[in-house]
């Protein structure tokens, strides 16, 4: 089973929000996720518009899992915010 970490779409129309998720990639987009690592939410207007469960990604990613891109682009910016309030 090939997993991936990607992003599963949330939310009402014209206002979406998305979760990050562990998945197998023959699922379908908004399908049964494994895990649920994280939220996004492009419209968020605090800081923790982004939040991603980071152990968990390691761990995910140790086993084989792959990143989708928006989902690596989501999680340096969460491991940069976590790097500048250390």
């Amino acid at each position: 089973m090939a997993v991936k970490l990607r992003l599963q779409r949330t939310g009402r129309r014209n206002y979406a929000q998305f979760r990050v998720v562990v998945t197998d990639t023959r699922s379908p987009r908004d399908g049964k996720a494994i895990e649920v690592i994280g939220h996004c939410d492009p419209h968020g207007k605090s800081e923790v518009s982004e939040d991603v469960k980071i152990d968990r990604v390691d761990h995910w990613l140790s086993v084989g899992a792959q990143m989708s891109d928006s989902v690596k682009q989501i999680v340096r910016r969460v491991k940069a915010r976590q790097s500048q309030n250390a």
